[in-house]
């Protein structure tokens, strides 16, 4: 059977992954390693230390020794590190972001990015400004930061990333959520703002799919 290990930085989308995989990819075992300190590091220092970098590369490799096939990186704000993973780990890193942003620059020329961090809101414009570049298209990216949405109960949570959906639905074609943890909000801000709307879990997986049929996993 195929292996993927999920490497989370938070514990938010170990749930929802496990029920995606076992609905789109029950061929695979799915397995999980979560480390919250990662997240809470990266905030502190607004940005990717060297030791968040490092313990990363380490479950990387941890994942090869235990018999993954694949990484699956879950945290838009350590692409980076998934990318340089992707290089030195003895297995694929597939960033969970990646098929969002290749979607997003297809679908728009002006997009829309809602982060409730800025430490995840700068990696995912910087991602789709790739995509872009990769794709041969040219592209605007309207930033939209929900200040004091993290950490903040779920209806103020919420409330913000709708505020900043609502600022953003005139100005772009496409509004990209950075962080997967905003998932179970793409229906409504889509009906509240009538554009398509897109987040990282689903289709993350589905590309990860794809990926895995490319080289002959499954």
């Amino acid at each position: 059977m195929i292996r993927v290990v999920a490497v989370h930085t938070a514990m938010a989308l170990v749930e929802p992954l496990t029920k995606l995989f076992k609905e789109h990819l029950p061929e695979v075992k799915l397995n999980h390693i979560a480390d919250d300190s990662l997240i809470q590091e990266v905030i502190a220092n607004n940005e990717v230390t060297p030791a968040v970098r490092r313990r990363l590369i380490s479950y990387y490799n941890a994942a090869a020794d235990a018999g993954a096939d694949v990484v699956f990186n879950c945290c838009s704000s350590v692409g980076k590190v998934a990318e340089m993973g992707d290089l030195i780990a003895p297995i694929k890193v597939f960033r969970i972001d990646g098929p969002m942003a290749e979607k997003a620059v297809r679908e728009g020329k002006k997009i829309g990015v809602i982060a409730t961090l800025p430490t995840t809101l700068e990696p995912t414009v910087a991602l789709l400004r790739d995509k872009a570049a990769e794709a041969g298209v040219e592209i605007e990216v309207v930033e939209g930061l929900a200040k004091g949405a993290f950490g903040a109960d779920k209806a103020t949570h919420d409330g913000l990333i709708e505020q900043e959906a609502v600022k953003l639905a005139d100005e772009v074609d496409v509004i990209v959520l950075a962080q997967g943890s905003m998932a179970a909000m793409e229906e409504k801000l889509r009906a509240m703002t009538g554009k398509l709307v897109l987040s990282s879990p689903l289709l993350g997986v589905e590309g990860l799919k794809a990926y895995l049929k490319e080289v002959g996993l499954i």
